[in-house]
């Protein structure tokens, strides 16, 4: 049985190295960092994973999950992310609302409610905030992409997804009646900064490049 800081920490490594960068390896201050701690706590908790053997770890060197430590970690993952989609769907959250209770949901052990969950939800692919929910065997749907940052002008687009999931982003987005599969038109950009004239439900927006970088578009 692990700790809930345990598996905090194994979904921390799996979005740093799945998710974020798409890369195998992570670095202590990166994981300290995702995690809001200091490297010597962050170090103390990675010789206690490499002790079960749910990661590979030396010190000052690179972190990555084991076979049974990225499986664990998608096994969370997956409960998070249904957990979300349930509280959305179901219970009326808004979508800057689930992350936090979802948080403290993810951790409850039985299977058996979790594959209840996924055929309840009807096997949701995604959550509310575009995310890839791994499936019941562990597959996982490669994540969006491409950014409004990167559409052309004169382009329409369709929002999939948001990378930044903090309450005060989502609620941002919610305030320009913007949402997942809402259609986004591309008026102009602005060589100086990056900032963009967008149109949604025919109304004019000025938004920042650093709002652009932050949703996800097909």
């Amino acid at each position: 049985m692990l700790s809930f800081t345990e598996e905090n920490y194994l979904k921390a490594l799996l979005h740093i190295t799945l998710e974020m960068e798409n890369k195998s390896e992570a670095g202590t201050n990166e994981l300290a960092s995702y995690l809001g701690v200091k490297p010597a706590t962050a170090t103390d908790m990675l010789k206690k994973l490499k002790e079960k053997q749910l990661i590979s770890y030396e010190k000052y060197g690179k972190i990555s999950l084991s076979e049974t430590g990225r499986a664990r970690a998608i096994e969370i993952l997956r409960k998070h992310r249904l957990w979300e989609t349930f509280l959305y769907e179901k219970l009326d959250f808004s979508w800057d609302e689930v992350h936090e209770v979802a948080e403290q949901l993810e951790h409850i052990q039985s299977q058996k409610l979790v594959d209840k969950l996924d055929k309840f939800l009807g096997f949701p692919e995604y959550d509310p905030h575009g995310d890839a929910i791994p499936n019941a065997s562990g597959e996982l749907k490669p994540s969006y992409k491409k950014t409004l940052s990167e559409a052309a002008e004169g382009s329409v687009c369709r929002m999939v997804a948001v990378k930044d999931n903090t309450v005060s982003f989502l609620k941002y987005v919610s305030q320009l009646e913007l949402g997942i599969n809402t259609h986004i038109k591309v008026i102009s950009r602005q060589p100086y900064d990056g900032s963009m004239e967008i149109m949604i439900n025919n109304n004019k927006i000025a938004v920042s490049q650093k709002f652009a970088e932050n949703i996800l578009i097909v």
